[in-house]
């Protein structure tokens, strides 16, 4: 059992090579206030190889992840460094790590990978998490998108896929006289997961999202669900050794045709699927389950 007092500050917080500094609990109803800094050698300057001096440090404060039933906020004393030789071009920088949290966002790492997994893995909209946390939407969905698309970008993500489903959904109204866009979503039918969200309604960004997965891919699709996209499905039945009117190419390889067929309004596999995505963050949900 750990009994230094300082050892012990630093095991609830939690995290690698900091010193904490103190914790600040002025108002019982406002958050916690945890101030660390990095701990570790002097870091030399990449220019001229000096040591490098402290210049300030600037406090950043961080949304963390709740302690004891209290909102916290992080606040990393970061280490400005200047270089010490007066003719060096390199002058000063900022201590960084990604541990705690990266540039440009107002959350630790470790609470940010949290709300991408509320949001994401357990379906919680971002305004629940963002009062949980007691911080700003926007605190919470900018995080989401941060960690979200490296997850919907990773190669991996989608796998094989045997049997795919199209479908239109109607996006939004917009402007003044209630514009509708329209959006399609690719799903993988077999195992109900939603694989991408592509703008509009025609086949031309199906396409293009099918050409991009490569041959290879494409050759293990042998089964294409379409709702109630015609225009898709004209497209996908048609040979890429030929070309309609449009000049698309059938985006499923120039030497087989997929094979389609509609579902019903109602029926087992139409209810296996996905639910219908609500834009990006949809996929990023599906990515991070």
């Amino acid at each position: 059992m750990e009994t230094n007092p300082i050892r012990v500050c630093e095991l609830l917080v939690g995290l690698p090579d900091v010193n904490v500094l103190g914790v600040e609990d002025d108002d019982p109803v406002q958050p916690l206030q945890v101030h660390v800094e990095i701990r570790g050698s002097r870091p030399r300057c990449v220019g001229c190889g000096s040591e490098a001096r402290v210049k300030d440090r600037p406090p950043v404060m961080l949304v963390d992840l709740p302690a004891f039933g209290r909102p916290v906020r992080l606040v990393w004393r970061k280490h400005r460094w200047q270089c010490p030789d007066p003719v060096c071009g390199v002058g000063s920088w900022t201590g960084e790590d990604a541990r705690i949290g990266y540039a440009r966002l107002a959350l630790t790492d470790r609470a940010g990978r949290w709300v991408t997994q509320q949001v994401g893995r357990h379906g919680r909209t971002v305004n629940e998490v963002a009062s949980e946390l007691d911080c700003d939407w926007h605190t919470v969905n900018d995080a989401v998108i941060a960690y979200g698309t490296v997850l919907v970008d990773d190669p991996d993500r989608i796998g094989e896929v045997t049997a795919l489903g199209l479908d239109e959904t109607l996006f939004s109204r917009e402007g003044p006289w209630n514009r509708q866009s329209w959006s399609t979503s690719i799903v993988d039918v077999t195992a109900g997961r939603l694989l991408d969200v592509v703008p509009g309604r025609t086949a031309v960004e199906s396409s293009k999202w099918l050409e991009a997965r490569g041959p290879e891919w494409r050759s293990n699709i042998r089964l294409g669900h379409i709702g109630s996209v015609r225009p898709i499905s004209g497209d996908l039945r048609h040979d890429a050794s030929r070309r309609r009117p449009g000049g698309r190419p059938d985006p499923c390889g120039p030497s087989r045709q997929l094979q389609t067929r509609r579902m019903p309004a109602s029926s087992p596999e139409r209810d296996a699927r996905a639910p219908r995505p609500q834009g990006r963050s949809a996929v990023i949900a599906s990515a991070a389950c």
